[in-house]
C-alpha cells in the first residue's frame, strides 16, 4: 500500500488572495480550483481514518472542484480535461459508498428507538461500512490517488487550455470574470428553474440529475461568494437560502433512494431493511418543500452583472 502523502504541483503563478469582478478568467479558475483541491487534501488524513465528518467535507470539495471545471468550459476543455475529469470521478465514486452508508446508518440510528431487532440489522449495516471504508482508505492512500493529486494541480496551473493561442482561446481566458459569471449563472439558473416546473412527475432518475443542476448553481454562487457586496450580497444570500432548502429536500430523497438500494444487499440478512427508507408522507413533504423553494426562487430577480460587478473597472 501506497503511504506518501499526495501534494499539489509547484506553483508557479502567483495569484491574489481574492476573486475581483474585472479579474480575466483563467486567473479566476486558477483560485477557485485551488481552493476545492486544497479542501480535499486538507480531509484526507480524517478520510482516511474513518472520521464521517471529514468524509462529508471531501465529498463537498470535490464537488465544489469538479462544478469549478464545469463552470469555466468551455475555456479549459482541452485534451487532459477528459482524463482529469475521469479520475475525479473515480474519487468521488469511492467517498460515495461510505458516504450513503453513514446516511443510511443514521437514518436506522434515528428511528431505532433501542429496539433489539433494529441493533442487530445495524451490525450488518456496520460490517458493509466497515468494508467499504478500508477499500476507500486503499484507494486515498494509492499511487493513483497521489497522480490524480499532481496531475489535477498541474493540470490547474499549466494545462493545454492555459497556453493556446487561437483567437477564441484567448478571448475566452481573457474574458472578464464578472461577464462570463452573469452568462453561466443565468444559463444555469434558467435550466434549473425549467425542470424544477416538473419536479412531482420526475423519477428517481430524473430527480437525481435535477438536485445535481442545484447543487451545480448553488456550489457556484458560493465559489464567487467575494464577488458580493451590500444589496448584492443580500441578494446572493436570499437565493442561496431556497437554493439550499430545495437541495436538502432533494438530497433526503436521493438517500431514501439510496438506502433502498443499499438496504437491498442486506435482504438476505434483513429482509425488512429496505421497508426504513419508504415513506410516501415524508416523500410528498419533501417534494413540497423543493416545489415550494423553487417557486419563491422563480420570483426573484435573476443575477445581473451589476450584482458581480458593482461600479468596476476592467482590469488588466
Amino acid at each position: 500500500m501506497a503511504t506518501a502523502r499526495a501534494k499539489p504541483a509547484a506553483r508557479r503563478n502567483v495569484l491574489p488572495g481574492r476573486l475581483s469582478p474585472g479579474m480575466a478568467c483563467d486567473t479566476a479558475f486558477r483560485i477557485i480550483a485551488r481552493r476545492h483541491l486544497d479542501a480535499v487534501l486538507a480531509q484526507h488524513d480524517g478520510t482516511c481514518h474513518g472520521d464521517p465528518e471529514a468524509l462529508h467535507q471531501i465529498r463537498i470539495a470535490l464537488t465544489h472542484l469538479r462544478t469549478a471545471i464545469r463552470f469555466f468550459s468551455p475555456m479549459v476543455d482541452d485534451a487532459l480535461r477528459p482524463n482529469v475529469w475521469a479520475e475525479l470521478k473515480w474519487l468521488n465514486s469511492q467517498l460515495g459508498m461510505v458516504r450513503d452508508l453513514d446516511v443510511a446508518i443514521e437514518r436506522v440510528i434515528a428511528e431505532s428507538g433501542g429496539e433489539l431487532d433494529v441493533i442487530a440489522e445495524l451490525q450488518h449495516w456496520d460490517e458493509k461500512r466497515a468494508e467499504s471504508h478500508r477499500l476507500l482508505a486503499r484507494a486515498l492512500q494509492s499511487a493513483r490517488y497521489r497522480r490524480l493529486v499532481e496531475q489535477t494541480s498541474a493540470w490547474i496551473e499549466s494545462g493545454p487550455w492555459s497556453t493556446r493561442r487561437s483567437k477564441e482561446a484567448i478571448r475566452l481566458r481573457r474574458c472578464p470574470l464578472a461577464d462570463h459569471a452573469t452568462a453561466q449563472l443565468t444559463e444555469w439558473e434558467t435550466t434549473l428553474l425549467r425542470k424544477a416546473r416538473k419536479l412531482r412527475k420526475l423519477d428517481v432518475e430524473k430527480r437525481h440529475k435535477l438536485r445535481l443542476l442545484n447543487k451545480r448553481l448553488t456550489y457556484s454562487i458560493e465559489s464567487l461568494e467575494d464577488l458580493f457586496a451590500d444589496e448584492s450580497l443580500t441578494k446572493q444570500k436570499s437565493i442561496l437560502k431556497q437554493l439550499r432548502k430545495a437541495q436538502r429536500s432533494l438530497g433526503q430523497l436521493n438517500d431514501d433512494a439510496r438506502g433502498q438500494t443499499l438496504a437491498a444487499s442486506l435482504n438476505e440478512a434483513v429482509p425488512e431493511a429496505g421497508i426504513r427508507f419508504l415513506n410516501r408522507k415524508r416523500q410528498k413533504k419533501l417534494l413540497r418543500t423543493a416545489s415550494n423553494a423553487y417557486r419563491k426562487l422563480d420570483k426573484a430577480k435573476p443575477f445581473r452583472s451589476s450584482d458581480l460587478a458593482p461600479n468596476a473597472e476592467p482590469e488588466d
